[in-house]
């Protein structure tokens, strides 16, 4: 970490979130589709490559999580030998520090480990049958997305589902190829964004008996 400097203001929070669930939106709409398109060289079912690339944004926010409690514990003690606030305001202070200075975080780290770990999933397609490589702009973009939102107040997060629970409209859309009579979720397409447990962003689902 580097020494003492004046972190960014944190007036500007609100606008900085708007442009993060903007991005969590463009993401969906545009370079997800981009990944399906990269998968479905290598595998032929649009089910499979739809798990892989809901699995990679699961895996992706899991990552930089864990990437962004380490770098706050270290900026924290640093700033701790100069602050003279108190607790609350050195929370924010190692918040907009870490905001401003987002190359503490080593994003190429966060990818290889979100490959590693999809390449050891048994619910996917085992490694010799694609690299999951293919998609690694699609992770990067979600790492460095998922790590900012940790440092919103409150952080923005991802619900993480289930298949075979019940189907909640107010956290999914059903896909197009849904039973749309059908109670209970098959497979998940797309995250919700959820913050402070409200849900932001609906996420995609498909439900079938």
């Amino acid at each position: 970490v580097r020494p003492c400097s004046p972190p960014r203001p944190r007036r500007g929070s609100a606008s900085h979130r708007a442009c993060l669930i903007a991005r969590y939106n463009f993401i969906y709409a545009k370079e997800r589709l981009e990944a399906e398109a990269a998968l479905r060289r290598y595998v032929c079912d649009l089910e499979t490559v739809q798990r892989i690339i809901y699995i990679a944004v699961v895996e992706s926010f899991r990552s930089a999580k864990m990437a962004f409690w380490k770098v706050k514990i270290n900026v924290k003690d640093t700033l701790a030998i100069c602050h003279r606030g108190g607790p609350s305001s050195l929370e924010v202070a190692v918040l907009d520090y870490i905001a401003c200075h987002k190359d503490l975080y080593d994003v190429c780290c966060s990818v290889h480990e979100v490959v590693c770990s999809m390449n050891r999933n048994p619910k996917l397609p085992c490694p010799g049958e694609v690299d999951f490589v293919v998609i690694s702009g699609l992770i990067r973009e979600l790492c460095c997305l998922a790590f900012s939102m940790q440092t919103l107040i409150p952080p923005l997060d991802i619900a993480f589902g289930i298949d075979g629970e019940c189907f909640n409209r107010d956290m999914y859309y059903r896909s197009f190829d849904s039973d749309f009579t059908a109670p209970f979720v098959a497979y998940h397409v797309w995250p919700a964004l959820i913050e402070d447990g409200t849900v932001i962003v609906k996420g995609e689902v498909v439900t079938k008996k």
